[in-house]
């Protein structure tokens, strides 16, 4: 069933004399176009020919790898595994330099050595990584004679041979998006270097529209040479897709599956983060899971943020670790300091077998907060979570998606299931910040929204129960309820229902209220009495309730700028969703406590093998 490729080229560190494993390689230009050029490599001085692989630079012309890329995250290397010194090899022609330099916590730079170079030479430098604990990175600059070029290729960072040397196996989930699943086939099945960290890929389709009936399918699955796996399965949602794929691989566990990549299906891959996230956890001290960092597929340039927690209490996910960057532009900014996070989330981490041992299998959630559950989980069973540096893929921006859509209901429930699982589950605090919350999506003509929220707050208090099929009724039961209100639905900007084209005046919000409080009380009052405006359009920016709530018809401008909703004022809607939400935060303050000791007592069944072979159903004997 699975077949693997001959082991990458190893070399000689000359410190030492010991077999070198490959860490990352120097990569010039990115894997796809569209992609900055300026993550991988940046021109100081002169002029440089970029390839993947290698480059060429004129005579008198100076090229950094000081980039997102090219930088070796240093302080991660030192903190969590045992390596203590580095070497960059590269095959060279032409006269110049090769230098290396390293960056402190603070960003400031300081020359580690170098050498110079002239006609054909293999440069190896080796620098030791011992003043890296609070932060900083290791990268190569590369100069041409002022009257010769010189041309690079073949650039490595090397390590001693890990102590765990393990392929890994890949899981991508995918549902529907055919084209985007292939695509990353494709993208990976290019890359034969970052081939050969792999063992077996799996791709578990979940969707009636099958990947295996793309036309590129057959020839992908030929170009990854027999290490392609495909499954097709009912819709358990992400939790379900990706722990089939952990389930597969434990079912033949070997040397060569003990490292498990969870890959979402639509992201942009750069396949050298398999190399990187495959070496750093072999390399680690003791099981780590490693997770690739997000930059925006929309803007390519940002990341999405250096390391994320979350917030129990107040449900919310995707916390930004103090120090951490938070939507930073790469091309101009670095992460300098180290930053440790609580979880990864499943765009792209890697499980190495230890923690599916100790930890279990994910819960059947369906969707949302899977990842953050069973990162806090391996936690609490000793097990650390590295976001790395340099490993990245790109992702559909998190800001270019309408938070009100049937995933909020996942969001609700399942918070509250880690919440009662990783805390002690102060109900009444958690009521209170659910009930503000509602509260608001009333006040901002979202009663869709509320609705949504009061049904996973409910589903949450029914217990344990209510994941028994994996999370496929309810999902139809969310769609069906959300179809009530009107507002749920996206138009055509210039196609809204009684609505002419011209529309209606934008009307910009606003300073934010100080007292937000009083003024969201004032806005109810206002709304009930119905002391508020007429009909305007609102910005996806200027769409919070404070601006909203001022009018009877509020035309909003959808986070995904793809269309508009139509929120209309309805007084009997809204008081029967202030009703409801009171009575079912109410019934979370006082039933909480026994439905988290519920979750809690179940959890060794609910993530247990035996669980999810009967929610894989007869497939899977």
């Amino acid at each position: 069933m699975t077949t693997t490729s001959a082991e990458p080229p190893v070399a000689e560190t000359e410190a030492t004399g010991a077999v070198a494993g490959l860490a990352q390689r120097l990569l010039t230009l990115p894997p796809a176009p569209g992609l900055p050029v300026e993550l991988y490599a940046k021109r100081l001085q002169g002029h440089a020919d970029l390839e993947r692989t290698s480059f060429r630079l004129a005579p008198d012309s100076v090229l950094s790898t000081n980039t997102y890329s090219g930088r070796v995250p240093a302080s991660y290397w030192q903190r969590w595994t045992a390596v203590r010194e580095l070497t960059f090899e590269a095959e060279t022609s032409g006269e110049g330099r090769v230098e290396l330099y390293a960056s402190d916590p603070t960003g400031e730079e300081r020359y580690l050595t170098g050498t110079a170079v002239s006609g054909e030479e293999r440069v190896s430098l080796t620098v030791a990584l011992d003043r890296f604990v609070d932060g900083g990175a290791v990268w190569a600059d590369f100069s041409s004679a002022s009257d010769a070029e010189l041309r690079v290729s073949s650039g490595r960072w090397t390590i001693p041979h890990p102590p765990r040397p393990r392929k890994t196996a890949v899981v991508i989930c995918t549902h529907n998006r055919p084209t985007d699943c292939v695509k990353t086939l494709q993208t990976l099945a290019a890359d034969l270097p970052a081939l050969d960290e792999l063992d077996t890929v799996y791709v578990v389709d979940q969707g009636d529209k099958r990947v295996s009936a793309h036309p590129d399918f057959e020839q992908v699955s030929a170009a990854l040479a027999g290490r392609l796996r495909y499954i097709t399965q009912a819709n358990l949602g992400g939790a379900g897709g990706f722990t089939r794929g952990m389930y597969e691989i434990t079912e033949v566990e070997s040397e060569h599956h003990a490292n498990v990549l969870f890959m979402d299906d639509d992201i942009v891959l750069e396949p050298e983060s398999i190399i990187r996230m495959t070496a750093f956890a072999n390399s680690a001290r003791e099981p780590v899971i490693v997770g690739a960092q997000m930059l925006y597929a929309l803007h390519p340039k940002r990341l999405h943020t250096g390391a994320e927690y979350a917030d129990l209490v107040k449900l919310q996910a995707g916390k930004v670790v103090p120090g951490a960057l938070w939507n930073a532009d790469l091309t101009e900014e670095n992460q300098e300091l180290r930053v440790d996070a609580d979880y990864n989330a499943w765009w792209s981490a890697l499980l190495p077998s230890e923690i599916v041992s100790a930890t279990g299998y994910p819960l059947p959630v369906f969707f949302q907060w899977d990842d953050i559950e069973y990162g806090y989980r391996a936690r609490e069973n000793g097990f650390t979570t590295v976001t790395l540096p340099g490993a990245g893929v790109w992702h559909a921006d998190f800001t270019w998606k309408d938070q009100d859509d049937w995933s909020r209901y996942f969001s609700v429930r399942n918070s509250l299931i880690t919440s009662a699982l990783h805390t002690g589950f102060d109900s009444r605090s958690i009521a209170v910040t659910l009930f503000g919350r509602l509260v608001a999506y009333i006040a901002g003509l979202q009663y869709g929204l509320a609705a949504t929220v009061i049904k996973g707050i409910d589903d949450f208090l029914a217990g344990p129960e209510i994941l028994a099929d994996g999370g496929q009724r309810v999902l139809g039961e969310v769609r069906e309820l959300r179809k009530a209100y009107p507002e749920t639905v996206r138009h055509d900007a210039g196609q809204i229902p009684g609505v002419p084209l011209r529309g209606e005046s934008i009307q910009r919000a606003l300073p934010d209220p100080s007292q937000f409080r009083a003024v969201l009380a004032k806005r109810l009052v206002w709304q009930l009495t119905g002391r508020t405006a007429g009909s305007v359009a609102i910005t996806a920016d200027d769409a919070q309730w404070w601006h909203v709530s001022r009018y009877r018809r509020a035309i909003v401008t959808d986070a995904s700028q793809e269309g508009v909703r139509v929120r209309d004022l309805d007084r009997d809607k809204a008081t029967a969703l202030l009703r409801e939400s009171a009575a079912a935060c109410y019934r979370l303050a006082r039933q909480g406590p026994a439905a988290a000791q519920q979750y809690r007592d179940a959890l060794p069944e609910l993530s247990s093998r035996e669980n999810w072979r009967r929610l894989f159903g007869a497939e899977t004997e």
